[in-house]
């Protein structure tokens, strides 16, 4: 029906439009004119000339409506020039835009035909040239004269949307009315004609939730309190229609995707009113114990929960985080934890939005809790000492079984159990101590030294007894206490020197005493001489009182030639309890001194240096000489014992250095058993024994009557010849080696020993030798020997 309309339309329009035109044409023929531009005259019948003004052309702008699509060209209007008198002389021309292709004229009655469909929307009007010619000579009869066709429009286009699609966000629970996106569309009909182009929007689906201003496109919100939560995407089509929307106009549609942006209208919510967790007492510090969750059905920001601890008996032994990947609430251990002392533990936990959107304060506070109850678990712990670290003292030089002290260590579990005790020997090498396995009392096994070692670091174990792998560990100090047991001494080896020619009371060293002794049983040092030697009438001491004392000297005038060295015994005590002292002698040599007391001469020298040398002096000399030639004649004894004797002994047997090959023989010659003897260096059996280092001083050519015949088996002489030829060869080294030659006899007898042969091999040979070889060869004998032989044996 809605085409049949617009085709109804159409026609009627195109008819009005004829009517319009042809009216248009006679009332400008007879309304409208304009003096021709050239004059005209024409002759009466007497010959009188008749002047009249020239007609110009009588039309007005023409119109065709678009898209006509009848079987005939639509008629656009009529030409027609007042000097045509209908006699056909004048022929009409049209030229400009289009002319001849989409308007052609009738050159005798002046009609235009529009040949073709016309589109308003690619042209709206076309400019033609009109002029009126004589049709026999061409002349133009009217100066050339524009006049305008109007394409009529038609509403032949749909409205059009800018987009196809459309995306838009909004809040969610915004208010009814709240702008979300704006459509437009456009419609190509022309606008200044008629209703083609007005357009009213509409929409077609998304009601109830959205709406659209019929003249803007505005789609706007239609109901309050949307919950992104509840549905998040909305489909919207807008339908866009001309005609001002009425009944026969043309539309268009888009679809406007509208997406719910989220705001924090949710408060975080548990799924449950209390979470139940598990932990082992034997857990670490910052172990995970477990996780809770609140739910919030928002997204983004808005979603984010914070997790806290606001009560409970357990809020220093646990502590909770947040993991905002994951949203979770991550309960951890705060401290170590004792199920001896207390087995459940109980939490408050809160969970609040981050951030709270003050327009929805009102729907209540964006936080909820939960009760988080932990049960500590029992686990088999090793044993624990009362204290972190022990430290003993023990008297040095103290007697083996001395009781150092006592460590003590017990089972936290509830079951107790009993504890055994040890020593790690790794940290005790010298195994100075020992503990009570049973009540961990620490003795010692031999006598310490402080002086040696002043501290003793153990470590102890306690394992329990029915559990041999629950074992605890703790290091003990043991100070070994200082007893007075060494006196004191001289802090350095002193040599004191004296001058010749020194005053009286002249001090001429200090000395100082060092003690191995803790402080309080060494210094305060108390220097002295020994009672007997109290009054020395040659030096005399004076006790610093600093833990020095000074030597002095207490007469004048020493001689070097009378004495040059003294021996002071001093004598140094410590103060300790009880005292120890040592007496420590001082070496002082007399020395010769210039007069400003400065040393040059310590040594003892002789008034008369001419009388030769003394007497000890030439009993050393002697004594060097002697123990020099001692030397040399141990020297030369060793070094002939040591020598390798040279010569070839005949006790020697060579058959040690005899090496064995395996080769296979060329006959029987070769096999004959002889005297291994005969093998050793023949010149030895004259008594020649060749020297092993030397070569030989002569050249040995073989004699020719030595080499055997070629066809010889005499094996004997062919070794011996050659073992003659290599002892005196000094080309052929080493000379001390014999020489080993892979002899094959010659002309064997007994061919081929390959049992393959022998049974159809004729032979006439006497094997009846092989009964002499012994019972190596006896099954030798047994194939080859003669008949008789073998029938005897057999």
């Amino acid at each position: 029906p809605k085409m049949k309309e617009e085709h109804c339309l159409h026609a009627a329009l195109l008819c009005l439009g004829v009517l319009c035109y042809s009216h248009g044409l006679t009332t400008d023929r007879l309304n409208h004119s304009r003096p021709s531009l050239h004059g005209h005259h024409e002759k009466g019948k007497e010959g009188q000339v008749l002047h009249r003004s020239k007609r110009g052309w009588v039309w007005n702008q023409f119109f065709v409506i678009e898209e006509y699509t009848g079987p005939d060209p639509v008629l656009v209007g009529r030409l027609h020039s007042d000097i045509d008198s209908g006699d056909g002389n004048i022929k009409y021309i049209l030229s400009g835009e289009g002319a001849g292709i989409i308007f052609v004229i009738d050159d005798k009655s002046g009609n235009i035909h529009a040949t073709k469909t016309l589109d308003r929307e690619e042209r709206a009007q076309y400019t033609l040239t009109a002029q009126a010619v004589d049709r026999n000579t061409n002349r133009p009869l009217e100066p050339p004269s524009e006049f305008i066709v109007k394409v009529q429009d038609i509403n032949d286009n749909p409205p059009e949307f800018l987009h196809e699609n459309y995306h838009a966000n909004v809040p969610e629970r915004s208010n009814v009315g709240t702008s979300v996106i704006q459509v437009t569309a456009s419609d190509a009909d022309d606008p200044t004609y008629g209703n083609s182009a007005k357009l009213v929007y509409s929409i077609l689906e998304g009601q109830p939730y959205f709406s659209v201003e019929a003249q803007t496109g505005i789609i706007r919100t239609a109901l309050p309190n949307m919950d992104r939560e509840a549905k998040e995407e909305y489909h919207v089509v807008i339908q866009a229609k001309d005609m001002g929307g009425h009944m026969g106009g043309l539309s268009g549609t888009t679809k406007v995707t509208i997406t719910l942006t989220d705001v924090n209208d949710n408060p975080p919510k548990f799924p449950q009113s209390v979470y139940q967790m598990s932990v082992s007492e034997a857990a670490v510090p910052g172990e995970e114990v477990g996780r809770v969750k609140a739910k919030d059905p928002d997204i983004g920001e808005n979603g984010l929960v914070a997790y806290s601890i606001i009560d409970g008996d357990g809020m220093d032994m646990f502590e909770i985080t947040t993991d905002y990947e994951t949203q979770e609430g991550v309960v951890k251990l705060k401290k170590t934890l004792d199920y001896e002392t207390k087995k459940s533990y109980s939490l408050k936990v809160e969970a609040a939005n981050v951030h709270i959107d003050p327009k929805f304060i009102s729907n209540g506070p964006f936080k909820d809790t939960v009760t988080v109850k932990i049960a500590v678990e029992d686990a088999d712990e090793p044993p624990v000492f009362l204290k972190p670290s022990y430290i003993f003292e023990v008297q040095e030089n103290a007697a083996s079984g001395t009781v150092v002290g006592k460590v003590h260590a017990k089972d936290p579990d509830a079951a107790n159990s009993a504890i055994r005790y040890s020593i790690d020997r790794h940290t005790d090498l010298e195994r100075y101590f020992v503990i009570n396995a049973e009540d961990g009392n620490i003795k010692t096994i031999k006598a310490l030294d402080r002086e040696e070692m002043a501290w003793h670091n153990i470590s102890v174990f306690a394992v329990e007894v029915h559990k041999q792998h629950q074992e605890a560990k703790v290091p003990v100090a043991i100070k070994v206490v200082d007893v007075n047991d060494n006196a004191p001494k001289f802090a350095a080896a002193y040599e004191a020197f004296v001058c010749e020619n020194a005053r009286s009371n002249q001090q001429f060293i200090t000395i100082s005493a060092d003690d191995k002794d803790d402080s309080a049983n060494g210094p305060r040092f108390i220097f002295s001489l020994p009672p007997e030697i109290i009054h020395n009438p040659n030096f005399t001491l004076r006790d610093n009182r600093d833990n020095t004392a000074s030597v002095l000297v207490r007469r004048e005038g020493f001689s070097r030639q009378k004495q040059d060295l003294y021996l002071l015994p001093i004598v140094i005590s410590d103060g300790g309890v009880p005292p120890l002292s040592s007496t420590n002698t001082l070496t002082i040599r007399v020395c010769g001194c210039d007069s400003g007391g400065s040393l040059l001469s310590c040594n003892a020298e002789a008034y008369i240096l001419n009388a030769g040398l003394s007497t000890g002096a030439l009993i050393a000399i002697l004594a060097c000489i002697v123990i020099l030639l001692v030397i040399v004649v141990l020297f030369v004894t060793l070094k002939r014992q040591k020598k390798e004797p040279l010569i070839v002994f005949e006790e020697e047997d060579v058959r040690e250095n005899i090496i064995t090959y395996d080769d296979e023989g060329g006959g029987e010659e070769d096999t004959e058993a002889f005297d291994i003897a005969t093998l050793q260096n023949p010149d030895g059996i004259n008594g020649f024994m060749p020297r092993k280092d030397i070569k030989p001083e002569y050249q040995y050519l073989p004699r020719p009557g030595l080499r055997p015949a070629p066809n010889s088996v005499d094996v004997d002489d062919f070794i011996n010849t050659r073992i003659q030829e290599a002892d005196n060869d000094p080309t052929a080294p080493p000379y001390d080696s014999i020489q080993i030659y892979g002899y094959e006899g010659r002309g064997s007898v007994a061919g081929s020993l390959s049992s393959l042969e022998s049974a159809t091999t004729d032979s006439d040979l006497d094997y009846d030798y092989l009964q002499n070889w012994g019972p190596r060869f006896k099954k030798l004998a047994d194939l080859y020997g003669s008949k008789d032989t073998f029938d005897d044996d057999s």
